[in-house]
């Protein structure tokens, strides 16, 4: 399997939660809707008793060789904050406006001035490629993960005279990754991804979100390897794979039925072999619900809700053109379909009627 198609399954996974319907971010659950693969800074973490986690953990195993060659993907979203100023006049008659918000003399003027914010999400990747199975078995390697703060203005695109001001918060941590001989020619892989963002210890709950990696996943490949399945290990690997120890992770096969050169490891629990189904026409961010179900109640929005919509999140704007523009051969593709028949067993059949 292509990994734009891979990505594309894992994208599934770091944009599960993003919004939910009504898709509007006056809507309470789309308020405080972070809650999946979060990894808070280890000072708010150990602040507050370690319940909320600071460390994820993928533990698998690896059949191979000396010639056998990694690559790690490490993905999750950065959140930003967003508000709305609209454009004023302080007490000398100067206008605020775009580029004069941008001076620090001007910026905690803007700060009070803006709209309550909303989140959003930008992603971010951590890549650690050809990493060779022979060197890490003589040590672990560790890499830095470190985003900066970044503050953006741009011009809002409704009618009013506003200005969209996007803040992200900055983020550092590492990634360590072991390897160790658990039989011949076979290697338990260990992937630690830690968040050590500094100066979070006195934050809450509500502010420590924009500090954390949130919705975070591995992707795995193997060269001149083969992934062992932790669902479905062979019979006489079941005891290794059971003592594999992953923390807040649930590693799966991914790609075409038999391969096992790809694993997606999830912190939502997966088969192995995950699809995104065909007659899906693009993401709603809700895999609880029913595409067909969640599809006809964007249709029966009101106009104001749906220029909330268009005015908020660009994704849920997507969402909204995308519901619109859908035919009528589309719409009734999510109403239904059959994947296999199996004949019926009469034998069983009279068995279940006694």
């Amino acid at each position: 399997m292509r990994m734009e198609e891979i990505k594309e399954i894992a994208n599934a996974v770091l944009y599960e939660g993003y919004l939910l319907y009504p898709y509007r971010r006056s809507a309470i659950k789309n308020r405080h809707r972070w809650t999946i693969g979060v990894i808070y800074p280890r000072e708010y973490s150990e602040a507050n008793g370690t319940i909320e986690p600071w460390i994820m953990q993928t533990e698998f195993l690896v059949s191979g060789s000396a010639e056998t060659s990694l690559d790690i993907h490490v993905r999750f979203l950065h959140l930003i904050l967003n508000s709305t100023v609209q454009s004023v006049t302080t007490n000398n008659a100067s206008e605020i406006t775009l580029d004069t918000m941008k001076s620090s003399s001007n910026w905690s003027l803007a700060i009070h001035l803006a709209s309550e914010p909303w989140e959003g999400g930008k992603e971010r990747e951590v890549s650690i490629l050809t990493l060779s199975l022979s060197s890490l078995l003589d040590h672990p390697q560790i890499v830095e993960i470190a985003f900066p703060g970044e503050r953006m203005f741009e011009e809002s695109t409704n009618q009013l005279t506003a200005t969209i001001i996007r803040e992200q918060r900055p983020l550092a941590g590492s990634i360590i990754i072991n390897a160790k001989p658990v039989a011949t020619g076979l290697f338990k892989i260990s992937v630690r991804i830690e968040n050590r963002t500094p100066g979070t210890d006195a934050l809450t709950s509500n502010t420590v979100m924009v500090h954390s990696f949130v919705s975070t996943h591995t992707i795995l490949q193997v060269h001149q390897g083969t992934f062992v399945s932790l669902l479905d290990p062979p019979e006489g690997l079941k005891a290794i794979a059971q003592e594999c120890h992953n923390l807040h992770t649930w590693p799966v096969l991914v790609g075409n039925e038999g391969e096992c050169d790809t694993m997606l490891s999830s912190p939502i629990i997966l088969y192995d072999y995950p699809q995104i189904a065909p007659e899906s026409p693009g993401s709603l961010f809700d895999g609880t619900e029913i595409d067909e179900i969640l599809t006809l109640r964007i249709l029966t929005l009101t106009d104001e809700e749906k220029e909330e919509m268009r005015q908020g999140d660009e994704r849920a704007r997507e969402i909204l053109e995308r519901t619109e523009s859908l035919s009528s051969e589309q719409l009734m593709k999510l109403h239904g379909v059959i994947r296999s028949l199996k004949p019926i067993d009469e034998g069983s059949m009279h068995e279940q009627h006694k």
